[in-house]
């Protein structure tokens, strides 16, 4: 019989899993592969536990961030995260202890600052993006050569 409820658990985890289909069930589904295997073999129920919980547990430890990595991979950035890594024009002086400065990127004006309050970069610049602040973008200059 308990190979059965393994093999339901193991069912479960995987309708589960391609329900959501965002890598939530699927590591439990291999340790139930496993206590179904052990159970079929004659194993006892608390290693079938065991081994339920230590697959499981080494399953998402180890194979979760490559998994992820690669499910990830061709997803586009949309609307500000898209700007991350991307290149802009300085339109207006960034100087953060005048609270002034501005890049154009798109064709939209946004507000931007540098990391340090001692950095000032000229208007005409190009400028890297490093994060976003709500409305503000944090550059850095890029410096030919």
């Amino acid at each position: 019989m308990e190979p059965m409820i393994w093999l339901a658990l193991l069912a479960a985890f995987l309708v589960i899993e391609a329900i959501t289909a965002g890598l939530t069930t699927i590591w439990f589904a291999g340790g139930a592969l496993v206590a179904a295997v052990a159970a079929f073999l004659g194993v006892g129920l608390v290693m079938q536990l065991l081994l339920f919980l230590l697959v499981s547990v080494v399953l998402l430890i180890f194979t979760r961030p490559l998994a992820v990595k690669y499910m990830n991979k061709d997803l586009e950035k949309t609307n500000v995260n898209s700007l991350l890594g991307k290149t802009a024009v300085v339109t207006q002086e960034i100087d953060n202890l005048a609270q002034t400065g501005q890049v154009r990127i798109n064709d939209i004006e946004w507000m931007a600052r540098t990391d340090s309050d001692e950095k000032k970069i000229p208007e005409k610049a190009v400028v890297e993006i490093m994060e976003v602040h709500g409305v503000r973008l944090l550059v850095k200059e890029i410096k030919e050569g």
